[in-house]
Parts: structure tokens; C-alpha cells; sequence
């Protein structure tokens, strides 16, 4: 059974809790980061906790322990459990309240901790499908706990047989999918938004690893425009790059994998080897 950091305390998963006047429970105030483990070792983990700490200052939460206190705990977690690799889930919740609307205490911090799922080998080799979803996140750069849009998202592309919903602002324009960032080949450009997203850890790892590759174009996509594109992919923590074949009914090119996007999936390979 996994243990998990409670507030300050190391629990077995069975045994984890926190008050219900926690304001994470009442009004869904709270933040959170995911990262995993390669050999053992957390992948950027610095770079997940500045992002947990710029989520919290978006929607207000002020942290009382410094990046090298989470980080310490993170790794405290990681050595009590005994797991090969691991998600690593950190959650910072808005504290008790005494009006069940003010916090009148400080935030509590939690790290959960589970083995990586295996996931099926034919995303990577023969593509995936994903659906659009008209939405947009309410504070676009924090990573709250609040998911009933991506539940209910994820929930209709399971119906439609895809894994994953890529969100659609009012303007038709393509934003991020409910727990990845999206990219696309057009023409001789890889292409993928900037704006209203939540820049995700793997996108940026995937820029750099472009970088002197492709020609980067950095700008908004509207759906029309992905629908056309020459390959499409998404990236995410959990799941790395998985190349996208269909956008609702609409079959991306030939309907496999395209040759830059799996040339981009073996670099990533070498990257995560390499560190």
C-alpha cells in the first residue's frame, strides 16, 4: 500500500485524510502539479514545483514552505514507498475555514504517490483520436483542482471512443487538451498556441528538443486549421507524446503517424534516457 504525505505526515494511502472544512472540499479551492519518475528519479521536478507555485499565486494561495521544503518531501515520499516508477501527485489545498468560505488557516500540502500506468502500446504506433470540447479554463496558467469541465470532457470522448478532449475557445481556436498540450505540423512549421494555456512541462521540453530541427511557430491554431494540418500530436506528463490521427469525425492526412512527429517521439526517447 502506498504512502502518502498528509499535512505533515507520512500515512499509509488507507489512512489519508483531511478535515472537511478544508476549503479544497467546500469550494474546490486548491492547486496541484503531476510529474513521474524515470529510474526512480523525479523528471523535473523543479520545474513542476515552480509551476505548483505559480498556480498557487494565480488563484490567491499563499505557500508557506519554500520550493526546497516541497521538494524534500517529495523525495521523503518517494523513499518510503516502494514503487519502480511513480506519478508524483502534489496538492496544495486552501486550508481549513471556520465560515466554509475564508481560510482561517494555513494551506495544507499533500504528496500522493502511485505506480505509472501502463498505457497501450498502439497510441504510440498507430495514433490516437481525440474530440473538441467548447471551453475555456477560468484562470488559463493555473492548474487547480477544479476538473468537472475535463471530467465531463474526458467522460464524452470515452463515449466517442477517443482519449482525449482538446479544448475550443469562442473564437473557434484550439487551446490544450484537458490534461495535454497540443501541437501540429503545418506546412514545414511546427506549430502549437501560447495563449490561454497551461504551458505544460513536456511541451517545453518538446520546443527545446525541436529547436534547430523545425522551423517553431508559436501562435493561435483555429480548429479548422488543425483539421488540416499535416500531423498532429499531444504531449502530457503521464503519457509523454502520443501522435494524433482524427479530431472528431475528421482523419488527420493519411491517418498514421507522421514522419516529424515520430521523429520528435525518438528524440524525446533519448532525452528521458539520457537523464
Amino acid at each position: 500500500m502506498p504512502i502518502y504525505y498528509i499535512d505533515g505526515q507520512f500515512v499509509p494511502a488507507e489512512q489519508a485524510v483531511i478535515p472537511v472544512d478544508d476549503l479544497a472540499i467546500l469550494r474546490g479551492i486548491g492547486v496541484f502539479d503531476l510529474l513521474r519518475t524515470y529510474d526512480g528519479r523525479p523528471y523535473f521536478l523543479d520545474a513542476h514545483i515552480d509551476r505548483l507555485e505559480t498556480s498557487a499565486l494565480k488563484i490567491g494561495l499563499s505557500l508557506p514552505w519554500s520550493h526546497g521544503d516541497i521538494a524534500k518531501v517529495v523525495e521523503q515520499t518517494l523513499a518510503k514507498n516502494d514503487i519502480p516508477e511513480a506519478n508524483i501527485r502534489i496538492v496544495v489545498t486552501g486550508g481549513s475555514s471556520k465560515d466554509f468560505m475564508n481560510p482561517s488557516g494555513r494551506p495544507r500540502l499533500l504528496v500522493l504517490v502511485s505506480p505509472v500506468p501502463k498505457l497501450p502500446e498502439s497510441w504510440y504506433t498507430q495514433g490516437v483520436k481525440i474530440i473538441s470540447w467548447e471551453v475555456e479554463r477560468p484562470i488559463p496558467g493555473a492548474k487547480s483542482i477544479d476538473y468537472i469541465s475535463a471530467s465531463l470532457a474526458l467522460k464524452k470522448a470515452s463515449a466517442e471512443g477517443a482519449i482525449e478532449a482538446l479544448y475550443i475557445d469562442r473564437n473557434g481556436l484550439a487551446l490544450e487538451c484537458t490534461t495535454s498540450n497540443i501541437f501540429a505540423f503545418i506546412q514545414d512549421k511546427l506549430v502549437t498556441p501560447g495563449r490561454g494555456i497551461l504551458s505544460g512541462v513536456t511541451r517545453k521540453v518538446v520546443l527545446e528538443l525541436a529547436q534547430g530541427i523545425f522551423p517553431i511557430d508559436i501562435r493561435d491554431i483555429s480548429r479548422s486549421e488543425l483539421l488540416s494540418a499535416d500531423e498532429v500530436f499531444i504531449t502530457g506528463t503521464s503519457k509523454g507524446l502520443v501522435p494524433v490521427i482524427q479530431v472528431d469525425d475528421g482523419v488527420i492526412a493519411d491517418g498514421r503517424p507522421g514522419r516529424r512527429t515520430r521523429q520528435l517521439m525518438a528524440e524525446m526517447k533519448r532525452h528521458t534516457e539520457k537523464r
